[in-house]
Parts: C-alpha cells; sequence; structure tokens
C-alpha cells in the first residue's frame, strides 16, 4: 500500500492501494484495509473521486465519512 500524504495534517487515512476497479484505504486505527470497488456499492463516482483525493493526499477521509461511509466491500 502507498503512504497517504495527508497534507491538511488530521486525515484519518493511512494509506491506499488503487487498482482497475477500487480502492483500498487503510485507516489509522484499523489493521485490514477497507475495498471501494466501481462495480459494487460504491460505484464508478464515488471511486474515481477517492482515487483521486488519494493521489492528491488531500481530502480523502472526509469524502468517505460524508459520502461513502458504509459503500466498502470487505
Amino acid at each position: 500500500m502507498k503512504r497517504y500524504a495527508n497534507h491538511s495534517g488530521d486525515s484519518g487515512v493511512e494509506a491506499y492501494r488503487i487498482t482497475a476497479g477500487s480502492i483500498f484505504v487503510r485507516f489509522r486505527n484499523r489493521s485490514e484495509p477497507y475495498e471501494y470497488r466501481s462495480t459494487g456499492r460504491a460505484g464508478p463516482e464515488k471511486v474515481a473521486r477517492m482515487k483521486a483525493l488519494a493521489e492528491a493526499g488531500r481530502g480523502l477521509s472526509t469524502y468517505i465519512s460524508r459520502y461513502a461511509h458504509d459503500d466498502y466491500e470487505r
């Protein structure tokens, strides 16, 4: 997994991994990552936005808590 840049300094996201159809996000308080799939509950638009935010290193935790909190697959 790639370490999340955390430009804001207070993100709950620690690391992420991007694949063709999903993003895996590991939070500071969890050992196992959450998977958000474009073909699953999160859908392609949310997954694309999460990928962009992960690469930018800002806003991912806030976006997940507001728009994709329960949309993980596992």
